[in-house]
């Protein structure tokens, strides 16, 4: 036993610097979504390095979150690989269905299609907001999405799928948030009088061109 105690104190110890090596490897990656800078998230459009970064948060069943939702897509057309888009979930508890949207939003997120229920959603709002069969109509649009229905009904009950709407709401909350839609520029929080379309338009214009330094 003594003959080979050297060998053994040797293995043991490789295999901790592997372990702790490792570790430090995966604590650097960044999540898929995310950037290295300070506005990250799971739900992008548009490159990361782009100019000037949007954050929405955003609850589905708000009726100016719907018309936000028209501009940023106008906006994302015209500016191209200079602006990109981050969605975050803050539904309000003053909807009805705002809770359930995002849970469908989530859903088909499992399968790569959250933007797709995003676009369905807010171009929907005004049928299934006031619908006495909600679960209904979003099965309806996952099906026109061309998401598999059996799993996306699974999908709808994973507590992983719930908790990352509960997360995105704690970091609006951390940020300020208290209404939708509310929108980040870069970072910075655009007033609640700017949040229109020539507003955003106008800090969008401010960021690509900021002002020379004195």
């Amino acid at each position: 036993m003594k003959r080979f105690l050297p060998f053994l104190i040797v293995t043991a110890v490789a295999l901790i610097t592997f372990g702790s090596g490792y570790a430090l490897y995966r604590s650097k990656q960044v999540a898929p979504g995310a950037t290295s800078g300070v506005a990250g998230g799971i739900h992008v459009r548009g490159k990361a390095n782009a100019a000037v970064t949007i954050e929405e948060f955003g609850d589905f069943q708000c009726p100016p979150c719907g018309t936000m939702s028209g501009v940023l897509h106008k906006l994302g057309e015209q500016y191209g690989s200079r602006l990109r888009l981050i969605f975050h979930h803050f539904p309000l508890a003053v909807h009805a269905h705002a809770g359930e949207a995002a849970i469908a939003a989530e859903a088909a997120h499992e399968q790569g299609k959250f933007w797709e229920m995003h676009d369905v959603l807010y171009k929907e709002q005004a049928l299934w907001s006031k619908a006495p069969d909600v679960p209904a109509l979003f099965n309806g649009y996952a099906s026109s999405i061309g998401l598999d229905m059996e799993r996306f009904k699974s999908d709808l009950l994973k507590p992983e799928v719930a908790a990352r709407i509960d997360a995105d709401q704690k970091l609006g909350t951390s940020r300020g948030v208290t209404s939708t839609p509310t929108l980040f520029v870069n970072n910075s929080v655009l007033p609640v009088a700017e949040t229109n379309p020539t507003g955003v338009q106008k800090a969008i214009e401010a960021a690509l061109n900021p002002p020379p330094k004195k």
